[in-house]
């Protein structure tokens, strides 16, 4: 019960002051030169006032509110080594037995660390879940704050918190843990595929050894090297990037006797290998309508080099033209035929035909090129059914199909085959989903005989129009029209000829997208996304190996034609090894070496500052002398706002005086004939005396 009094007068306040005040002076002088009845004449006075300021007694019926205490659950991954789970979990219901006693306490739990979301993984947050425990309250509620976590908080503030409360730490783990982990110094983002990239590493110990230590260099998960590093210098790297795109470079070092975890003996770097320029040889016969679409196409590529020739004049026509005229500059083909061939990513012959140029021998140089790793397109014409085509000289070995000697003048869609609408190259082409196919027609196809390799695209009366082979180490493409400028004129509306011209070249020199048979994954967040490629109709589920060493199925759904998807949500951030088949991939889920096992080891001196700021203090749950994983919780004492909020073996929680108004009652002195009697008992007093 809270009395206090409060006035409700009868008329306003500028009324009752002009009607009491002269009326004060008068009884004051009355009272000031002792006239007969000036005292009656005062009280009177006063209890007229009275009755007109009509005091009233109020009597406020309250709740008492509780103060708001947060429990943060540290439930990060760094919780999960050794016993700190089964350290935190009795922690947890140690503090909500004890908390549950007192009913001054509102008691909030609230779990940190356990978000789906990849960014909030990479550290252990616990503030940010504090403030949001804290949101929706007022300050003067705010009791205080008991943290249970290894120390290894990353928002914590240098000072106090946004609150005037005070914070508790209470630290799993013991303080006799050691560890050793490995990081990248420098590892730059980008390297050239082929080339020596330079990094550094360095191998920390807190045991603060110095002795040497073997680390493993992988690459795409296939171990380089072992390099011989000093525990705690920088030590110097240099691997060679293998491909083009996403490239895996791990450091592992061998887990010690004793240590805490080896999550962190390992240390990613993710390197997008880009390629130089890739060196393009075409050579051109006769000029004719298309000569020109191959070159603009790969001049229009900033990553070619394009050495271009074309043969504009048989070397037996004579027609009078001047010797002087003929050519600017002698035509270098021992050069770039037999020296320098090993330099070209590909070879293009654009309606060529042996005409005595290159010496027959050189044929022969090509085919050796291609049997080794070099990449051969055959963009056919009429001279390719000829006496002197280039499939009667020794590259007939590299070649996928010989010809017949037939050209088919006939019109015609080309159309992609059952095989081309799987395959990488032909797959999704601009135009190919509709029935004909949302292109211009051609009118020539150049007919063969037994192919070989993948027949992606059909011509004339179904004969073979595109053939994608392998011979050896190398690749053989055939386009076995000289009509794809109708394309590029836009003829009829024109047709993809940029995006699969683009897609011929990248398939023969190797693109690593478009390989028929491919499997890659990739970290999205924390979801492990698994792409599979393939010409077969089902590449059945993926196999997949978590960081912790468990095994997983995945199975792959069909998307489109040749592409099969799968994706599985995970809980561990780290290195995912996946395989299907006989194809492996490897994919990195989550930040790359998060700062949430950079140092695992349990500290108190993270939180030592902002506990001490609140009057708060920091302890450990396990002592050094504790065996397992026993736990010594403090005592829970209420503290008011002044007093001191931590002991040796107690920990103190602030109360609040914040209560909720329920009820009032009114209790009115001047109301009803009790103020009514008072009232004529005063004016009659005055009366009685003025009349003697």
């Amino acid at each position: 019960m809270n009395w206090s009094i409060s006035f409700e007068p009868l008329i306003s306040w500028p009324l009752l002051t002009l009607a009491l005040v002269p009326l004060a002076l008068l009884a004051l002088v009355g009272l000031w030169f002792r006239q007969r009845g000036s005292v009656f004449r005062f009280i009177a006075l006063l209890a007229l006032a009275a009755a007109l300021f009509n005091p009233v007694f109020l009597n406020e019926e309250r709740e008492p509110l509780k103060s708001v205490v947060a429990l943060v659950v540290d439930r990060s991954q760094s919780q999960d080594i050794g016993d700190r789970t089964k350290q935190t979990d009795e922690a947890l219901a140690g503090l909500q037995q004890r908390l549950g006693r007192f009913k001054q306490f509102d008691v909030r739990v609230v779990e940190a660390g356990k978000s789906e979301a990849a960014e909030e993984r990479t550290e252990t947050r616990l503030f940010g879940a504090l403030e949001g425990a804290f949101r929706d309250v007022p300050p003067s509620r705010i009791g205080g704050a008991i943290m249970i976590t290894d120390g290894e908080v990353h928002d914590a503030p240098p000072g106090a918190p946004d609150f005037n409360a005070p914070l508790h730490a209470l630290i799993t783990g013991n303080d006799h843990e050691k560890d050793r982990r490995i990081r990248f110094e420098n590892a730059p983002r980008f390297g050239l595929v082929g080339k020596p990239l330079d990094m550094t590493y360095r191998v920390i110990s807190t045991e603060k050894e110095t002795g040497p230590v073997d680390v493993r260099v992988s690459v795409n998960g296939e171990q380089v090297a072992v390099e011989h590093a000093t525990v705690g210098q920088a030590m110097p790297l240099q691997v060679t990037i293998p491909g083009a795109g996403r490239n895996i470079v791990e450091l592992a070092i061998d887990r010690e006797p004793g240590e805490l975890t080896d999550t962190n003996n390992r240390a990613i770097a993710l390197i997008d290998g880009i390629r130089e320029n890739l060196r393009v040889l075409l050579v051109s016969g006769e000029p004719h309508a298309g000569e020109r679409t191959w070159r603009n196409l790969l001049k229009s590529d900033a990553s070619v080099d394009l050495v271009h020739f074309t043969i504009l004049r048989p070397p037996e026509k004579q027609d009078g033209t001047p010797i002087n005229e003929l050519s600017l500059i002698a035509f270098p083909t021992r050069e770039l035929f037999v020296e320098k061939i090993k330099d070209f990513d590909l070879i293009i012959f654009d309606r060529y035909q042996h005409r005595d140029v290159l010496p027959i021998l050189y044929y022969d140089y090509i085919s050796e090129y291609v049997e080794k790793g070099g990449a051969l397109l055959i963009a056919a014409g009429p001279e390719y059914a000829g006496e002197s085509s280039i499939a009667r000289t020794p590259l007939m070995s590299a070649l996928p199909a010989m010809p017949t000697g037939e050209v088919v003048d006939k019109a015609f869609y080309p159309r992609l085959t059952e095989l081309g609408q799987r395959h990488p190259v032909t797959r999704g082409l601009d135009g190919s989903a509709t029935e004909p196919p949302h292109w211009s027609r051609w009118f020539r196809t150049i007919g063969v005989q037994n192919p070989e390799g993948a027949v992606v695209m059909k011509g004339a009366d179904n004969r073979p129009l595109l053939l994608l082979d392998r011979k050896g180490e190398g690749r053989v493409g055939m386009l076995l029209s000289d009509q794809g400028w109708l394309w590029a004129r836009g003829f009829e509306g024109g047709g993809p000829h940029v995006q699969l011209y683009r897609r011929i070249a990248h398939w023969l020199m190797k693109e690593p997208e478009l390989e028929e048979e491919r499997l890659t994954a990739d970290g999205r967040g924390m979801v492990l996304e698994i792409r599979r490629q393939t010409m077969a109709d089902d590449p059945g589920p993926a196999q997949i190996i978590t960081p912790s060493g468990k095994t997983l199925t995945v199975k792959l759904e069909k998307s489109e034609p040749g592409v099969f998807l799968g994706s599985v949500e995970t809980s561990e951030i780290g290195l995912y090894q996946v395989a299907n088949g006989d194809l492996t991939a490897l994919a990195h889920v989550g930040p790359v070496n998060a700062p949430e096992f950079a140092d695992v080891i349990s500290t108190e001196s993270r939180l030592k500052a902002p506990a001490e700021a609140t009057g708060g203090s920091v302890r450990r749950l396990a002592s050094s002398t504790a065996l397992g994983s026993d736990v010594t919780l403090p005592s829970i004492v209420p503290v008011r706002s002044a007093g001191a909020a931590s002991g040796n073996d107690w920990i103190g929680l602030r109360t609040t005086d914040d209560s909720v108004l329920k009820a009032v009652s009114r209790v009115p002195l001047f109301g009803g004939f009790l103020g009514l009697g008072l009232l004529l008992l005063a004016m009659g007093s005055m009366w009685y005396r003025e009349g003697r």
